[in-house]
């Protein structure tokens, strides 16, 4: 251990360098290349071969509204304050340590007055004596000479840039929160207008049944199926109404602040869901480009340079404390020739003994190190997965949405036919309940399905790493 701490300040001495290790960027712990199988399938090619983080947030949602609401939001939420914050006070943290590589140089004007009472002089008389000095000063400022100061500059170097990207990470989330809101509200929007007009409708069904029931033509079965089936409509009714509701409050938190009702969604998906292509076939490396993966390199690269630092705790420092000026018994007298005064005080600190202090912090600066290795790998994982997880549900989307689609028209149709089978007294109300019931579900699984891709589009520009952009 001593010879190879020796051989690390020689090295530092020879080359001017601090001790921390060469730092090594971690091979990423993912494939090369996204996951394959029934349920992917490769995205069409863009026009230009560029990445999702290259395309700014105002370029990928076409929606204007959906746009101003998002500059709303990226000036308003609390969230994203705090993090431009943060990066104030690591840009601060950092001034300190680098401060640390200059001497500190103060000046000082001082007066030292001392009466001595006559019962102590010689000739019985009290005398006042006054000394007055002045002059620059540097207070223990230490040579850096194995790089302890400039391993600390530099993990605060590394700690602020982490603050930056922690704030591109924010920005990322909020983008995709507000956007998905966004569109979380359009899909609770239409699912209120299918009650209200499903409600409409049962309602006239429901006047019917009373009125053939009151000329004795059906039984009271039919009437209070269709009465049952007004009730449940109007529930969903009230449910969807809250949700809105609910779903615009969400939207206003985000957005710090009331969302003018002039940018709020009319119902429809689709000027909103009208996204920019996400370019096809992107390594998994790109993930190394996320500000969130990028953050836990900074903290790697902190925890690397301390390791310099704990490293030059074995070895001698040495401080300068020194002073120039003037000295005088009198104020007039304070900067004439002959009064001129200095100090110089080297001192050397030679570590001997201390218990294993040092041994243990090297030792914990090391073991940071390695736990920032884990995370960094670990959020290089955690970034694979949702990409992986965004591609998956992409790829059987346009199948679910068909599907949902012929789903939707078959229903419609089968109800028609009941219903005008019912209306013409051919048979029961029961088999047009049912039949609607179908249709009711239909509709709604069509409107969670095109909220399902519309949501997948904006999830997977967030995962890889759009949306950091400034906003311009």
């Amino acid at each position: 251990m001593k010879k190879s701490i020796l051989s690390l300040a020689a090295a530092a001495l020879l080359a001017g360098c601090s001790l921390a290790p060469v730092y090594q960027q971690p091979a990423a712990p993912v494939a090369a290349s996204w996951p394959a199988g029934d349920a992917y399938k490769p995205a069409p090619a863009a026009a230009e071969p560029r990445t999702v983080a290259d395309i700014a947030w105002r370029d990928y949602f076409a929606d204007e509204r959906l746009r101003q609401v998002i500059a709303l939001a990226l000036a308003n939420n609390r969230d994203l304050r705090v993090s431009a914050l943060n990066i104030e006070k690591a840009r601060a943290q950092y001034g300190i340590e680098q401060a640390a590589l200059l001497p500190k140089v103060s000046a000082t004007v001082s007066q030292n007055a001392t009466r001595t009472p006559g019962t102590m002089r010689p000739d019985g008389e009290p005398a006042v004596s006054r000394q007055y000095s002045g002059g620059l000063g540097v207070a223990a400022y230490e040579l850096d000479f194995f790089g302890k100061l400039r391993s600390l500059s530099e993990a605060g170097l590394q700690q602020y840039l982490g603050t930056e990207e922690a704030r591109r990470a924010q920005q990322i989330s909020l983008v995709a929160e507000v956007a998905n809101a966004y569109l979380t509200l359009i899909a609770d929007q239409q699912r209120l207008g299918l009650a209200a007009s499903t409600l409409k409708s049962q309602q006239i069904s429901f006047e019917l049944s009373k009125r053939r029931f009151a000329a004795g033509a059906t039984s009271g079965l039919d009437m209070y199926e269709s009465q049952s089936s007004v009730e449940a409509a109007r529930n969903d009714m009230a449910v969807y109404t809250a949700q809105v509701a609910l779903d615009q409050n969400a939207l206003t938190l985000l957005v710090g602040g009331a969302v003018p009702a002039a940018l709020l969604p009319g119902g429809q998906f689709d000027a909103v869901s009208r996204l920019a292509a996400i370019p096809a076939e992107l390594p998994s490396a790109v993930l190394q480009q996320r500000p969130d993966v990028l953050e836990a390199e900074r903290t790697l690269r902190a925890a690397n340079a301390n390791i310099g630092a704990a490293r030059a705790a074995f070895f001698p420092s040495i401080s300068l404390t020194a002073s120039a000026g003037s000295a005088s018994s009198s104020l007039s007298g304070l900067f004439k020739g002959g009064s001129s005064t200095w100090s110089f005080l080297p001192q050397l600190n030679l570590p001997i003994f201390d218990g294993g202090v040092n041994r243990a912090n090297l030792n914990i600066a090391k073991t940071e190190r390695d736990i920032a290795v884990a995370r960094y790998e670990k959020a290089i994982q955690s970034a694979f997965r949702e990409v992986a997880d965004a591609l998956a549900q992409r790829g059987t989307l346009d199948e679910r949405l068909a599907s949902q689609q012929a789903l939707a028209e078959a229903s419609a149709k089968s109800f028609a036919i009941h219903e005008a089978r019912y209306q013409k007294g051919a048979e029961s109300y029961l088999n047009a309940l049912v039949s609607q019931r179908a249709l009711y579900s239909a509709q709604q699984g069509l409107i969670s399905a095109r909220l399902s891709q519309a949501s997948n589009a904006v999830t997977l520009y967030k995962v890889l790493g759009g949306g950091w952009q400034p906003d311009a």
